[in-house]
């Protein structure tokens, strides 16, 4: 083999063993929940449909605040027994009873988190759907998850609760 020849599949090798590196293994992990009730699908959304309505029906919320950041709607939550999470709202759309935001600073265990809640009507009630993606941070893929889905269990029973009354 000549130089050229031993130096081109030495670039190959490094070039493709480069890009192996850099594209890495995917680190999303997903989660999603989903819960129905009996009540309306205007009532669903009325009880869950406000950014920071949040502080009524998730347990582990003692307060919201609004303002505004860069032209966005920003929410900062003041959890039970102490912490914070600042979250972003991405898209808000009231016709179709959904809205997309992200955390921006928080204590869990994820990054890049993403996620939607999505009223929709179901028979003579309607179903709420809670899903997300983020990358573990600081835990397994399985811890995190396990962690968002119990954000998700107790939230989806508080929106029930709330939509019901």
């Amino acid at each position: 083999m000549t130089r050229t020849a031993i130096n081109t599949a030495l670039a190959l090798t490094l070039g493709t063993s480069l890009a192996a590196l850099v594209a890495g293994p995917s680190l999303a992990a997903d989660a999603a929940r989903s819960v129905t009730t009996s009540a309306a699908p205007a009532a669903a959304w009325e009880a869950v449909g406000d950014f920071c309505a949040i502080a009524t029906w998730h347990p582990a919320v003692a307060k919201c605040e609004l303002s505004e950041h860069d032209g966005t709607m920003r929410r900062t939550l003041s959890l039970e027994g102490g912490g914070t999470i600042v979250e972003d709202l991405v898209g808000r759309d009231d016709d179709a009873m959904e809205y997309t935001y992200k955390i921006i600073e928080s204590p869990l265990p994820v990054a890049n988190y993403e996620s939607t809640i999505v009223v929709t009507a179901d028979g003579n009630g309607s179903r709420i759907d809670w899903t997300g993606s983020f990358d573990p941070s600081g835990a397994s893929e399985d811890e995190a998850v396990k962690v968002i889905d119990g954000i998700y269990e107790a939230g989806l029973t508080g929106i029930v609760t709330a939509a019901e009354k």
